[in-house]
């Protein structure tokens, strides 16, 4: 079954010179800190936190998101950030090509790779790494600096109480690559603007 193309009001979305569509009614601080790779999507109520960074001098990008990601709705996504001798620090994030982050998930990682998939109202801990290639299933919790290798699939361990953390399920078929690649570029050919 083929997805549905989905139409918004093309008041709604800002569509800039490299194809990334971003809602007006998102909420995106310290823009200038911020780089998007291109046809990204940035759907209503997503927050980018570009204006927390290192004080003085440093690294400029905050964040950086690759080429036919999807940021879905309320979703979050905010620099980690840590106390080392004495001094409060953020540090830079950096999001892959062909990433979908589901809606009200939270994403404080260090590093998400490209071709990874984040279901709905995960929460990406502090410093957490997630290679290529992988699958976290909705209402997963990857703990604060934790490393998930590439190909594996991650489910929301229900047996505890009111924390689901990341374990680990099954390995992903090889072709996971191109069926994310093209996952992400239909969703984004097929969201489409609809003239009032």
């Amino acid at each position: 079954m083929e997805p549905p193309i989905v139409y918004y009001p093309r008041s709604e979305y800002i569509e800039t010179d490299t194809g990334n569509k971003v809602s007006r009614k998102s909420v995106i601080c310290g823009s200038q800190n911020i780089i998007l790779g291109g046809k990204t999507i940035i759907q209503t109520d997503c927050v980018i936190r570009g204006d927390l960074r290192r004080t003085g001098g440093g690294h400029a990008v905050v964040v950086a998101i690759g080429r036919y990601c999807l940021l879905a709705k309320g979703s979050i996504i905010r620099p980690p950030y840590k106390t080392y001798k004495g001094t409060f620090s953020y540090y830079p994030m950096k999001i892959g090509d062909h990433v979908s982050i589901g809606e009200g998930s939270i994403v404080e990682a260090a590093t998400i790779g490209s071709f990874v998939h984040i279901g709905k109202n995960c929460v990406i801990g502090r410093f957490a790494i997630i290679k290529d290639c992988c699958k976290i299933e909705d209402n997963t919790v990857i703990p604060p600096n934790t490393v998930k290798k590439d190909v594996l699939k991650f489910y929301a361990n229900s047996s505890l109480s009111f924390l689901y953390l990341g374990v680990f399920v099954d390995e992903l078929p090889e072709c996971v690559q191109d069926l994310y690649e093209l996952k992400t570029k239909d969703f984004y050919i097929k969201f489409q603007p609809k003239d009032s």
